[in-house]
């Protein structure tokens, strides 16, 4: 109906069935057809329709004083939202996981915001799951599955968690799997209970006592560094320091459970132009990265 209200308003205005067909880009056939609909529906007649053109009868005056001003400013709305979706400029807020958002992907938020300057970052990191809705956010990376129905979900491929130690520590490096359970580690919250696995399919679990708990993975790392004990690390935070030659890897024929990581938004939501720009260049980043294993 709304819609019948514009192409009645819109005729109004011209005072022609043929400037408003113009207006409009609809043929005056249709234009003619869904003004008579919007008077039957309503059970009055609204324009005097002559070789003269179209004239306002007491009762289209009427309406049309009620409702020009209305379908005007949902125009606008409609108008404004348009620009604010569509366009590359402006805000942009985005949820990530703290260690993913901050260290592997430090280099793709400095190359986005260079090459697209009009766009105004929100980056809110966190390791606990945030609503999308309730925090306003466009767009959200992920770790795992996501429960929620209501969210679009893009998987973009995984992580490796891998097994590490410092080549200077003090206890010797395990040989094989029995021998890690008795081995000094540290572990992050996330990744306390190991369940490690092989190329061949074998699972392992290994629920060991570890001598250093934090509940941020980067503290995990560093205390890896200083041969504090063996950690399983997401590949993605431990590429560097595995190239220079600070961490070593131990029993490398095990590894943890893959970390997937998805993009996550709202089905009931349009994405912006500037979500979708960062959806794709995200996207190419993480394929071109050696510790990300894209989706086929």
């Amino acid at each position: 109906m709304l819609d019948d209200l514009k192409i009645f308003i819109t005729a109004a205005n011209k005072n022609s069935l043929t400037a408003a067909a113009q207006h409009l880009d609809m043929t005056i056939a249709t234009v003619s057809r869904r003004i008579s609909a919007l008077e039957q529906k309503l059970g009055c007649e609204l324009l005097h329709r002559s070789t003269k053109g179209l004239t306002l009868t007491p009762v289209g005056e009427s309406y049309y004083q009620e409702c020009a001003e209305f379908i005007d400013a949902l125009d606008q709305r409609i108008s404004n939202l348009d620009q604010t979706l569509n366009s590359l400029k402006g805000d942009l807020k985005i949820l990530a996981p703290v260690n993913l958002g901050s260290g592997p992907l430090d280099a793709f938020w400095q190359n986005f915001v260079q090459r697209y300057p009009d766009i105004e970052l929100n980056i809110e990191l966190s390791n606990a799951i945030q609503d999308i809705r309730d925090t306003r956010a466009d767009i959200a990376l992920r770790s795992g599955n996501q429960p929620s129905s209501s969210l679009i979900q893009k998987k973009l491929g995984h992580i490796e968690p891998i097994l590490v130690a410092s080549p200077n520590m003090a206890f010797p490096l395990p040989t094989s799997i029995d021998a890690l359970q008795h081995a000094p580690s540290i572990a992050s919250n996330m990744f306390a209970d190991w369940l490690l696995m092989n190329n061949q399919g074998e699972r392992h679990p290994l629920n060991k006592e570890h001598r250093h708990i934090s509940n941020d993975m980067t503290i995990t790392l560093n205390l890896a560094k200083a041969g504090a004990g063996i950690a399983l690390i997401p590949m993605s935070m431990v590429v560097n320091a595995l190239e220079s030659g600070e961490l070593i890897r131990v029993l490398p024929e095990w590894r943890g459970q893959n970390r997937e990581i998805f993009l996550v938004w709202p089905y009931r939501r349009s994405l912006s132009a500037r979500a979708k720009l960062l959806r794709d260049e995200l996207t190419q980043y993480l394929h071109q990265q050696s510790w990300f294993h894209p989706s086929p």
